[in-house]
């Protein structure tokens, strides 16, 4: 864990290191990933089997091997504890509502010319949502994913997931169920993209793949962008906690764990004005590692690529270094004057959490916005997914003889300037 303070004479040189310092996938996961693919490709259903046997030690034997079925889902549901399903079902409310809001409308007018303009937004006809099944077992990513699908008009939702020696999270399924999710395969890893996007002997194509999942997964998405779309490459999880010594340090510890238990290359760091408070976290931070279920991780990602940073202001200093650090998840646990100063001031963040009593986690699970998020900085040019990752838009334009007269003559002289007759041309017959 690095310790920096604005104060130390080599402080940009170790946070410039801090921001530029990679923790995703090397080349020869690169390497293994484009092999996978071009097997998939070329094999088809013959490569999954191959692969889910050696990855996963299952076998793709009969057509019942492939698929979990809707029966089995709603199985699931019954079986988890009421509680559980009450969960899941609230998450799904919010989730739902809150993406019901982001759907776009669609245009249609004329300008000052006469030109009627305007575009229509529509669903992709499938999107494929890859759901992790090995130690990353997570069912709130899968409604996450599915439920913004629906709410875009989606009506082919598959999901591929990973059941190693064939056991599949209960918990997963229930939530697929609470999605209403349809059809779900049991292959995962690189190969499953690749289904996907390239479509088998069994498994039809998608639009769009979305989910999060290993180095390898993210990858096999990066390759694969344009033959299909997706929502991002992600990367792994990081938090930025930006606290006053009025916190519980013991709140800030656990907040900064969050992120940090979920994968030993996952990044926590804290912003704060306070030496003595920084320390206390540190204390904190120890005491709560000795307890978690998730320690060992935790405390190697913790130990590998934690960081605390000291400031003389906080109101002065902290949202140029965030801005710098673009996180996926940004704390400000703070004075509500200042929170609000600082989330106009941040301008690059997956997700901002306002106040002392906002911690993340809440925001995985059933706050509403969406926890898939920008990683490794790309919060400077990219969103959380949502309901335009699912859809396009089609823009139209329609034009009579007097907006043609209007308009077409500035139409044509550009594209002679540009040395293209036949664009000219095209407009200059219909001109009176």
């Amino acid at each position: 864990m690095q310790t920096l303070s604005t104060l130390d004479p080599d402080f940009e040189t170790r946070f410039a290191r801090l921001v530029n310092s990679r923790r995703e996938a090397d080349s020869n996961v690169a390497g293994q990933v484009s092999s996978i693919l071009a097997d998939v490709k070329r094999s088809g259903d013959k490569a999954l089997v191959e692969f889910t046997q050696r990855f996963d030690g299952y076998s793709l034997i009969e057509d019942a091997d492939w698929v979990v079925t809707k029966d089995r889902m709603e199985e699931c549901y019954g079986l988890i504890e009421p509680e559980l399903r009450e969960a899941l079902e609230l998450a799904a409310k919010r989730v739902r509502a809150y993406h019901e809001a982001q759907l776009p409308d669609d245009r249609d007018y004329r300008d000052d010319a006469g030109v009627r303009l305007g575009a229509i937004w529509r669903p992709v006809d499938a999107a494929g949502l890859y759901v992790p099944g090995g130690r990353a077992a997570y069912p709130s990513s899968l409604l996450m994913n599915a439920i913004p699908a629906r709410v875009a008009g989606v009506e082919r939702v598959v999901v591929v997931t990973p059941t190693p020696k064939g056991n599949s999270n209960p918990l997963v399924l229930a939530a697929a169920h609470v999605a209403g999710i349809d059809e779900m395969w049991r292959v995962g890893g690189a190969q499953a993209v690749g289904a996907l996007a390239y479509g088998t002997e069994t498994i039809k194509p998608v639009d769009v793949i979305t989910g999060p999942g290993n180095a390898y997964v993210a990858e096999a998405k990066r390759q694969l962008y344009g033959v299909v779309g997706i929502d991002m490459v992600a990367g792994p999880s990081e938090i930025l906690v930006i606290a006053d010594a009025q916190n519980d340090p013991d709140w800030t510890a656990a907040d900064l764990l969050s992120q940090a238990e979920h994968d030993p290359t996952s990044q926590s760091i804290l912003i704060t004005d306070d030496e003595a408070y920084a320390r206390q976290v540190e204390d904190s931070i120890d005491v709560l590692l000795a307890v978690l279920d998730t320690g060992k991780r935790a405390r190697q990602a913790w130990d590998d690529y934690g960081a605390i940073i000291v400031v003389s202001d906080l109101a002065k200093d902290a949202a140029p270094l965030a801005n710098r650090l673009a996180a996926e998840h940004v704390e400000l646990a703070v004075p509500d004057d200042l929170a609000q100063t600082l989330l106009h001031d941040i301008r690059h963040a997956g997700s901002v959490f306002l106040g002392r009593m906002t911690p993340e986690a809440v925001g995985d699970y059933v706050a509403g916005p969406n926890h898939v998020l920008p990683t490794g900085r790309r919060a400077r040019f990219a969103s959380g997914l949502s309901v335009i990752d699912f859809m396009k838009r089609t823009s139209f334009i329609e034009l009579d003889q007097a907006s043609l007269n209007a308009i077409g003559p500035a139409a044509a002289t550009l594209a002679h300037a540009e040395g293209l007759p036949a664009h000219a041309k095209s407009v200059e017959v219909r001109l009176k």
